[in-house]
Order: C-alpha cells, then sequence, then structure tokens
C-alpha cells in the first residue's frame, strides 16, 4: 500500500509496507511537510516541500520517493 501526494510540479511517494514510523523523515524535514501519524509517515503540507530529498535520503528504508515533473 502506497500513501501519495501530488501538487504539480512534485509528488511526495509512502510506501507503508516499508515505513517503520522511525520518524526520521520527520526530523529531517524543517518545513513541515511530514507527520507521524498512525504509526507511519504521512503528506501533511505537501504545499510547503521544498524538493530538497532530505526526507528520501535520510530515510533508512528507504520507503519515500520524491518525483519532479516539468511544468
Amino acid at each position: 500500500m502506497w500513501s501519495s501526494a501530488e501538487t504539480s510540479p512534485k509528488r511526495i511517494d509512502i510506501d507503508l509496507k516499508k515505513c517503520t514510523g522511525c520518524g526520521i523523515c520527520v526530523e529531517f524535514c524543517s518545513h513541515g511537510v511530514l507527520a507521524l501519524v498512525a504509526g507511519h509517515a504521512e503528506i501533511v503540507g505537501l504545499d510547503k516541500c521544498t524538493v530538497c530529498r532530505l526526507c528520501e535520503l535520510r530515510c533508512p528504508e528507504p520507503a519515500i520517493l520524491v518525483t519532479t515533473f516539468k511544468e
């Protein structure tokens, strides 16, 4: 199962089967894009995402994929 959020030109996908709820992605996101909800990461503020990809890079599983699209 995947949790996704998309607002052109960016998209964040979280693989809920891989997410362990460790919270590392939440800690590295200084913009409040992610939160821990019911034991896993969830996108709560995609509009705040600067596409720094720290959540994707620091996820130890890796359960997060950040994608950008051309407008």
